[in-house]
């Protein structure tokens, strides 16, 4: 993983046409409905009809699922509640809202979830981290643990995990591509943020009294932990050099000043894409239900698939795990070993169908 990679753009070019010539009434398989399906089966609908969802969270026999315009929704057992688990007022911009969202590693004993919101304030756009306390799907409290992260119309990052040491990572996003708040370290945007739970700072974060745990990003999208609890991010470029980044404590990776590669004063990406394929949610897959050659799961909205990816000793390859829904905008894995799914067609970029956006979950 010591080798730098940069994806030949020809290959990239081809995913991207096969997203553009697909039909606004083709962007979808026909896929088994649940309670419909048998042993067989590889893929299942779990929900349809979503509006413009952003981030997926697993427990047990419960999905939570996040879209943009406020809402959280549960699919239990396979089926779609009818009323939101919560309902939230955001700004109504293009690529702010209601965005990512993840549970507390206790989540099963203490029912804690977290989420990212774009809100706006005397005229200025902001972004808030959420700690809720829900109970037989209802919303019971709301705390806002950290709050006046920079927001942006287009760039708000948004993606939050809890890593295997149980501190919450967070992913900003830049206010504008003209802003140099990447690089300061007194601000919030285009940062990886490290918290304790409860939205306190970890006593060990590497800037004394800092959330920050990384600089120089410009709008992250996904981020997961291999076998040896190292911390990989998925980031969109502007409108090329997409980047997959090895992310280590303290360092920079250079947005706006540098684009993958070339600038010595900052850490250079595992991956570049350049044309843009937009991934999203990302993972290393742990389970042993799915036979994959490669562990590290990629969901991409502008390609339109779900890949596997190998960039191992210098190669690079992807190969498409799951392709005809449209663009791919998050993947988690469940505790069974399965694979859960959001297409993101509604929102804005792509060609929805009557029945989407989808929750699909891939069992084989």
């Amino acid at each position: 993983m010591n080798k730098k990679i940069q994806i030949i753009a020809i290959a990239c070019a081809i995913a991207f046409s096969i997203f553009i010539l697909t039909s606004p009434d083709k962007t979808s398989i026909p896929l088994p409905q649940p309670n419909s399906y048998s042993e067989n089966d590889s893929v299942l609908i779990l929900a349809e009809n979503l509006d413009k969802p952003r981030g997926i969270a697993v427990s047990d026999n419960r999905v939570f699922v996040t879209e943009k315009d406020g809402y959280i929704r549960v699919i239990e057992n396979n089926v779609l509640l009818e009323s939101p688990l919560a309902t939230f007022r955001t700004v109504n911009v293009f690529d702010g809202g209601l965005l990512g969202i993840t549970l507390h590693p206790n989540f099963s004993d203490n029912h804690l979830l977290y989420v990212f919101l774009t809100y706006e304030e005397n005229g200025n756009l902001w972004n808030k981290i959420l700690q809720i306390t829900e109970e037989n799907n209802k919303l019971k409290n709301v705390e806002i643990i950290l709050d006046k992260i920079p927001g942006s119309s287009f760039t708000n990052g948004g993606f939050l995990k809890f890593g295997p040491d149980g501190k919450l990572y967070v992913g900003t996003g830049t206010v504008s591509d003209e802003s140099h708040l990447p690089q300061d370290i007194n601000s919030l945007s285009g940062k990886i943020l490290r918290l304790n739970d409860d939205g306190t700072i970890p006593d060990d974060n590497p800037f004394p009294n800092s959330f920050v745990y990384s600089l120089g990003h410009r709008h992250t999208q996904g981020m997961t932990w291999d076998d040896n609890d190292n911390l990989f991010v998925a980031e969109f470029g502007p409108e090329k050099n997409d980047e997959i980044n090895l992310i280590k404590a303290g360092k920079n990776y250079g947005w706006p000043e540098q684009q993958c590669f070339g600038n010595l004063d900052f850490e250079d990406p595992v991956i570049c894409y350049d044309p843009s394929i937009e991934p999203g949610g990302i993972l290393f897959y742990s389970g042993d239900r799915i036979n994959f050659e490669s562990k590290f799961i990629m969901a991409s909205m502008r390609a339109s698939n779900l890949y596997q990816v190998d960039f191992e000793d210098g190669l690079s390859s992807q190969k498409s795990i799951l392709s005809g829904n449209g663009r791919i905008r998050d993947v988690v894995e469940g505790s069974d070993g399965s694979l859960y799914v959001i297409t993101s067609n509604t929102d804005g970029k792509g060609f929805p169908d009557r029945l989407d956006d989808r929750l699909l979950r891939i069992m084989k």
